[in-house]
C-alpha cells in the first residue's frame, strides 16, 4: 500500500482484538492528491479493523478555522467517523500539525511535551480496547417443537375435531375463544410444551452430515495419534479436508437459504443475519429481573397519564373538509380466496400469546381456513372485535441504537398483536384506505402510510418549494413539530368523532372501530415474564396495522389550521413541516409562524396531544449562505432555531449543502461493510451482491435525489462509499 501524497508505516498489535496503527507523515504542499488518498487509505482500513489509530504529522493548520483544507479536512474524517484528540500547539511556531486520530476506540491522557529533537512536539497518550462483554446464561424457556411431521399430526387431528366444533358463529367473542381452546387441546396432544435449558449458542448451519464428518475426522486423528503411520496420517489429512469442505458448504447453503427466502425484505434479511454472526446490540433490560416487565409497565402508564393530566382537552375542530362525506356504513366480509392470499402474504410475526404461531397458520390454512374466515367475517358483520384479539403484549424497544440500555426513559412501547388480529386488521386497512382514497378524503400533504407516497417524495415537495423561493432572493423559514408519545395519548372519542364527521364511518363500520378501540388490555414481556394486565384507555397502539392510518384521521383537522394561516405545510404521519417564504409583500412573516404556531399548540392540547417544546426545531435557509449579514429576528422562535435539523431522516443544514446527513450516511454505510465483511467469505458473490444492495445501497440511495446539484467535494466520499466493498 502505498500512496504518492504522504508516506505511512502500519502495523497491528496482533491482541484480542486487533488494533491497526497507521503512523503517516505527509509533506507540505501536497494537496492535489492528499484528500483523495486519504479517503482511500481510511476506507481500506475500517473496513478490516474494528478499531484503527492514525499518528503523525499531518501538516495541516487545523488550529487556523479559515483553513480551506483543514475545514475539508474535518469534515472528511466526520464522515468516517474518526475522532481528532489533539487540542494544543505541536509545532515550535504555534501551529497545530501532529495528529492522533481515532476510529473505535477512546483516546486518554493525551499530553503534549515541549519539543526536544526537533521544531515539532512529542505526544503521549493512553489507548483503552474493549474487554469482551461476558454472556449472561438465558433463563430456561418453554416451546412446542413443530416440524413438518407434527404439523401433518396437527392437522389430522385438527379435522376430526372440527367436524364436531359447532359454537354459535352469531357470537364471535365465544366462537373465537372456544375455537382457541379447540387449539391449544389438539397442540398439547401433538406439540405439547417442554421446558428447554439454555445451552452455548451452537452455530446453526451445523448439521447431521457435519457432524459426521468430524466424528470420521477425530476418529482417523485418533488412529493416527494411535499408529503413526503415514497412511493414517494421509487419512486424517482427508478427512480433516471433507469436514472443512461440508462445514464450508453447510455455511454458505445456510446463508443462502436466509438471502434467497427474504431477498424483498431488507428489514427480516438485516435482522436474521444480525442475530446469527454480526454485532448484538442489547435491545432491553436484563429479563432476569422479573420486577423489569413491572417498571416498564409502570412507566408507560405513568407516561401517558402525565402527559394527559396536564392537558386540558375541549376539542373545537375547523369545519371538516367535506361537510358531508360519503358514507361507508358496512364492511365487507372476505371470501376464503382472499382470505388465503392475505395470510400467505402476511409476515409470519405474532404475538407470544398466539394460541397457534403463525407459521402453523400459514402450513395448516386449508384446515384451519374456514374457521378463521368464520372468526373474521363474523367481526367485520357483527361490528365486534374479539376480545382476545385486543390483548397486546408491549415489547419495550431502544428509541437510538446506542442508547443507555440500562435507562428506562430511552425505550418506546411497541405492541406485538395475534396474528389473526393482524389479518383482522388488514382486511379493514384495505376497506378503509380504498374509502378515503375514492372519496378524496386523504389529507392531500400527508404521505404517511399512503401508496404511491414515501418519506423521499415529502423531502422533495418539501425541498422544491424552499429552492423556488430562494432562487427569488427570499429567505425561508423550516418549522419541524415534534409530538410526545404522539400514539399513546390519541384520545378514543375525539377519534370515532372524526371517523363519522371528517371520514363518513357510520353504521356497523363505526361500531366495529368502537369495539376495536374499547376495552382493549396490555401488559410488558421481558423474557419469560409478564407484567400485570393494564386497560388502554387511549392512543392507538404502536405496532398495529391500523394504528398509522387512524392517527393520520386523527390528525386532518390540523391542516384547515396551516391553510388559515397560509403556510405552506407537509405531515409525515406524526412528522409535521410548516414553512414559508418571509416574504413582507405577501404578508408572510414571522408574526404568521408564531400565530400558527400558538393556534397548533391550542389544537393540540384540546385533541390530548402534547408538543414537545425541546425537540421542535427550526431553521432559516437564505438565498446567499455566505452572507454573514444575513439576520432574522425570530422572536418568540428563537429558541427553536438549529444550525442543522433533522427531516424524515435527512439532517438540513442552513446552506443545503447535506455535509451533515452525507457524513452520517457514510459512516452508517461503512459500519454495515465492517459487519458484512465477517460473512464474505461465506456467501457467493450473487448472495453477496444482493445482501449489499440490501445493506449499503439502500442506505446510500435513500433520498439520494435530494443530492442533486451539490458541488463534487461533498460527494467524494459518498462516492468512494458506493465502489467499496466488505473487506476480506
Amino acid at each position: 500500500m502505498s500512496f504518492s501524497s504522504f508516506e505511512l508505516c502500519l502495523f497491528e498489535l496482533c491482541i484480542s482484538p486487533r488494533l491497526l496503527v497507521v503512523l503517516i507523515y505527509r509533506p507540505p504542499k501536497t494537496d492535489s492528491n492528499f484528500l483523495n488518498d486519504f479517503c482511500d487509505l481510511v476506507a481500506d482500513c475500517i473496513l478490516k479493523y474494528d478499531y484503527v489509530l492514525f499518528f503523525g504529522d499531518f501538516n495541516i493548520h487545523i488550529c487556523c478555522p479559515d483553513n480551506v483544507l483543514a475545514k475539508v479536512f474535518f469534515n472528511l474524517l466526520d464522515s468516517f467517523n474518526l475522532t481528532q484528540w489533539v487540542s494544543s500547539p505541536t509545532h515550535a511556531r504555534g501551529h497545530t500539525l501532529d495528529l492522533v486520530l481515532s476510529f473505535g476506540l477512546p483516546v486518554m491522557n493525551l499530553v503534549t511535551l515541549p519539543p526536544v529533537f526537533s521544531d515539532h512536539s512529542p505526544i503521549l497518550c493512553d489507548v483503552t480496547l474493549p474487554c469482551p462483554v461476558p454472556v449472561c446464561e438465558a433463563p430456561a424457556t418453554r416451546f412446542r417443537a413443530l416440524d413438518a411431521e407434527t404439523i401433518s399430526k396437527f392437522v389430522d387431528c385438527m379435522s376430526v375435531r372440527l367436524e364436531t366444533f359447532n359454537p354459535d358463529p352469531s357470537n364471535v367473542d365465544h366462537y373465537s375463544q372456544h375455537f382457541d381452546v379447540l387449539c391449544n387441546q389438539v397442540l398439547d396432544v401433538v406439540a405439547p410444551l417442554k421446558l428447554c435449558k439454555s445451552r452455548p449458542r451452537r452455530e446453526p448451519w451445523l448439521s447431521d452430515v457435519t457432524r459426521a464428518c468430524r466424528r470420521a475426522c477425530r476418529s482417523s486423528e485418533r488412529k493416527w495419534k494411535k499408529d503413526g503411520l503415514q497412511v493414517s496420517r494421509e487419512l486424517f489429512r482427508a478427512s480433516l479436508v471433507a469436514y472443512q469442505d461440508a462445514v464450508r458448504a453447510a455455511r454458505m447453503a445456510y446463508f443462502a437459504d436466509i438471502i434467497e427466502t427474504n431477498s424483498n425484505n431488507p428489514k427480516i434479511l438485516f435482522k436474521t443475519l444480525n442475530s446469527v454472526l454480526v454485532y448484538q446490540e442489547p435491545s432491553s433490560m436484563s429479563p432476569t429481573a422479573a420486577g423489569n416487565s413491572e417498571a416498564f409497565h409502570k412507566f408507560f402508564v405513568d407516561k401517558v397519564s402525565g402527559i394527559r393530566a396536564v392537558i386540558s382537552g375541549n376539542s373545537v375542530d375547523p369545519v371538516p373538509v367535506h361537510p358531508s362525506p360519503p358514507t361507508l356504513s358496512s364492511l365487507n366480509t372476505v371470501s376464503y380466496s382472499e382470505l388465503s392470499k392475505l395470510v400467505a402474504r402476511q409476515k409470519p410475526s405474532g404475538s407470544p400469546l398466539d394460541v397457534l404461531p403463525p407459521r402453523l397458520w400459514k402450513a395448516a390454512f386449508p384446515c384451519l381456513g374456514p374457521s378463521l374466515g368464520q372468526i373474521i367475517n363474523g367481526s367485520l358483520s357483527t361490528g365486534v372485535v374479539p376480545a382476545a384479539l385486543k390483548a397486546a403484549v408491549i415489547r419495550p424497544t431502544l428509541k437510538k441504537p446506542g442508547a443507555d440500555v440500562s435507562v428506562i426513559e430511552n425505550y418506546r412501547p411497541i405492541s406485538t398483536l395475534p396474528f389473526t388480529s393482524k389479518l383482522l386488521e388488514k382486511v379493514v386497512y384495505q376497506q378503509l384506505v380504498s374509502h378515503l382514497a375514492d372519496s378524496d378524503l386523504f389529507e392531500v400533504f400527508q404521505s404517511g402510510f399512503r401508496s404511491g407516497h414515501s418519506t423521499e417524495s415529502a423531502l422533495l415537495r418539501v425541498l422544491n418549494d424552499i429552492y423556488l423561493s430562494l432562487d427569488q432572493g427570499t429567505s425561508v423559514v423550516l418549522l419541524l413539530l415534534d409530538l410526545t408519545a404522539a400514539f399513546d395519548t390519541v384520545d378514543h372519542a375525539i377519534l370515532l368523532d372524526r371517523l363519522e364527521r371528517w371520514v363518513g364511518i357510520k353504521g356497523s363500520a363505526l361500531d366495529w372501530f368502537r369495539s376495536y378501540l374499547h376495552n382493549r388490555t396490555f401488559c410488558v414481556k421481558l423474557g419469560d415474564v409478564f407484567s400485570s394486565w393494564e386497560g388502554l384507555r387511549w392512543g392507538v397502539p404502536q405496532g398495529s396495522i391500523l394504528g398509522p392510518l387512524l392517527f393520520a384521521i386523527y390528525l386532518l383537522p390540523l391542516g384547515s389550521i396551516f391553510r388559515k394561516h397560509g403556510l405552506s405545510f407537509h405531515l409525515y404521519a406524526d412528522d409535521c413541516q410548516i414553512y414559508s417564504p418571509l416574504c413582507q409583500e405577501k404578508g408572510h412573516s414571522i408574526q404568521s409562524f408564531v400565530s400558527c404556531l400558538n393556534e397548533v399548540k391550542s389544537w393540540l392540547m384540546a385533541n390530548y396531544l402534547h408538543l414537545n417544546e425541546g425537540k421542535t426545531e427550526l431553521i432559516v435557509f437564505h438565498p446567499n449562505s455566505r452572507n454573514v449579514d444575513c439576520y432574522v429576528d425570530l422572536g418568540p422562535l428563537s429558541p427553536y432555531s438549529k444550525p442543522v435539523v433533522t427531516s424524515l431522516g435527512v439532517k438540513l443544514d442552513a446552506g443545503l449543502k447535506f455535509d451533515a446527513h452525507i457524513n452520517s450516511v457514510i459512516r452508517s454505510s461503512f459500519f454495515h461493510l465492517r459487519c458484512l465483511a465477517k460473512i464474505k467469505p461465506m456467501l457467493s458473490r450473487a448472495h453477496l451482491e444482493r445482501v449489499l444492495h440490501a445493506f449499503i445501497i439502500s442506505r446510500l440511495d435513500y433520498c439520494s435525489s435530494l443530492y442533486a446539484g451539490l458541488c463534487q467535494s461533498s460527494l467524494v466520499a459518498y462516492r468512494l462509499c458506493r465502489t467499496a466493498q466488505p473487506g476480506s
